[in-house]
C-alpha cells in the first residue's frame, strides 16, 4: 500500500484528497500543542519539529505506519519514566502506548510488543486487558552490560518492522538520564535507548513521541533543544519526530489520523473512555508527575485530557461528515493555490 500523500507538500496544487489530509493533520497537531500551561515549550519544540519533518507530524506518522506495515508486523514500542523521587513509573506515556498498541491492532493488523521499566508493568497491564489490545508486555534491563544482550534477543525473538518511543527516557552525551529539572535519574531508567538505537542502525522504521527533549530520539531537533529549552537532551535521533504538550497527547493526535485515513471510527477512543483508563492507570500503580495516583497525565486532569480527545474525535467525525458537502470550497482553494 502506497503512502496516501506521497510528495504533495511543495507542489502547486492539492486536490481535495491531499488538502483535506493537510488541515486535518494541522488541526490534530494544534490540539495536540495546546498549551494549558502557559510556558511555551511545546510551541518552541512544535515549531523546530515541524521545520524538520515539512508536513503536520501526525500526518507523517500515520502515513508512514500505513505505508508500511502490515497484518502480523511486529512493532516495539519503549515507554515508561520512572519519576524521582518516588520511584514509580508516571502516567505519560504508558497510557498513550497502549492506545496506541490498541489502534495498530485494530487499525492495520500490528503485533505489539510494550517494552517498560518493571515499575511501569502493573500499570500497563491493566491498561492492555482493559483495552483489550493484545499487546506483549516485556520487562527491559537497567543494566547496560546486559542491555545490549537482551536487544539482540528480542530483536531475534520478534523482528520487528518498526519502533516507536512514547516518553521513553534517553540517556545524554555521557550516558546518564536526567528528569525535566535536571536531576540524574540514571539508577531508576530501564536503557531501552539501546535498543532503540540498535534498530534504528538496522534500517528499522522509527518514531519517537516527547514533550521536552530528555526522552528517546529528541536530539532530532538538537539545535532547539541546546539554544531555547532548558533541558539536558537525549543524544538519541529519530527519524520521525512528534512534540506535544504531553506525550500521550501526540499518541492521540496519531490515532485520531489513522482513524480518518483507514477509515475506522472505532479506532478513536472517545473522552469517556480517557477517562476510565485513566482511573486504571492510577488505581494499578501509576502516578501523575507530581507523585499522585490520581487521574492526571502530567499535572493535567481527566476533564481536559478527556476533552481532548473528544475534539480529536468529533474532528474526525467532522471531517467525514462535510467532504462531499463542501466541494464548492474545495475547489476554490484548491484552484486558487493557497496551499501552494
Amino acid at each position: 500500500q502506497n503512502s496516501c500523500f506521497g510528495t504533495f507538500f511543495g507542489v502547486k496544487v492539492l486536490n481535495k484528497t491531499e488538502l483535506t489530509l493537510l488541515n486535518l493533520g494541522e488541526s490534530l497537531d494544534n490540539l495536540a500543542n495546546l498549551d494549558p500551561r502557559g510556558y511555551g515549550v511545546c510551541k518552541v519544540l512544535y515549531k523546530a519539529s515541524r521545520d524538520l519533518i515539512g508536513k503536520p507530524l501526525c500526518l507523517n506518522f500515520a502515513d508512514k505506519i500505513i505505508a508500511n506495515l502490515r497484518a502480523g508486523d511486529a512493532v516495539f514500542i519503549l515507554t515508561g519514566f520512572v519519576l524521582h523521587p518516588y520511584g514509580e513509573a508516571e502516567t505519560d506515556g504508558a497510557i498513550g502506548s497502549v492506545l496506541l498498541a490498541n489502534a495498530l491492532k485494530k487499525g492495520v493488523g500490528a503485533d505489539c510488543v510494550i517494552v517498560c521499566p518493571e515499575e511501569a508493568e502493573s500499570g500497563i497491564t491493566a491498561l492492555n486487558e482493559k483495552l483489550s489490545a493484545d499487546a506483549k508486555i516485556v520487562v527491559f534491563t537497567k543494566d547496560k552490560i546486559k542491555a545490549s544482550d537482551d536487544s539482540d534477543t528480542l530483536i531475534g525473538k520478534f523482528n520487528p518492522k518498526a519502533v516507536i518511543a512514547v516518553e521513553c527516557p534517553g540517556a545524554d552525551e555521557n550516558g546518564r538520564y536526567h528528569n525535566a529539572r535536571g536531576v540524574d535519574v540514571t539508577a531508576l531508567q530501564a536503557v531501552s535507548d539501546v535498543l532503540f538505537d540498535k534498530l534504528k542502525a538496522g534500517g528499522i522504521l522509527n518514531f519517537a513521541i516527547g514533550d521536552l527533549g530528555n526522552e528517546i530520539g529528541m536530539s532530532a531537533v538538537a539545535d532547539c533543544l541546546e539554544n531555547q529549552i532548558p533541558v539536558i537532551p537525549a543524544k538519541t535521533i529519530t527519524d520521525n519526530i512528534l512534540t506535544a504538550t504531553v506525550s500521550d497527547w501526540g499518541c492521540y493526535s496519531v490515532i485520531a489520523m489513522l482513524s480518518f485515513m483507514l477509515n475506522n471510527a472505532e479506532l478513536m477512543h472517545d473522552g469517556a473512555t480517557q477517562k476510565e483508563i485513566m482511573n486504571v492507570a492510577c488505581n494499578n500503580g501509576l502516578i501523575d508527575m507530581n507523585g499522585g495516583h490520581i487521574p492526571a497525565i502530567d499535572g493535567l486532569g481527566e476533564e481536559i485530557t478527556s476533552t481532548i480527545v473528544q475534539l480529536m474525535k468529533e474532528l474526525v467525525i467532522s471531517t467525514v461528515n462535510h467532504s462531499d458537502k463542501c466541494d464548492y470550497w474545495f475547489e476554490k482553494m484548491t484552484e486558487e493555490n493557497h496551499y501552494a
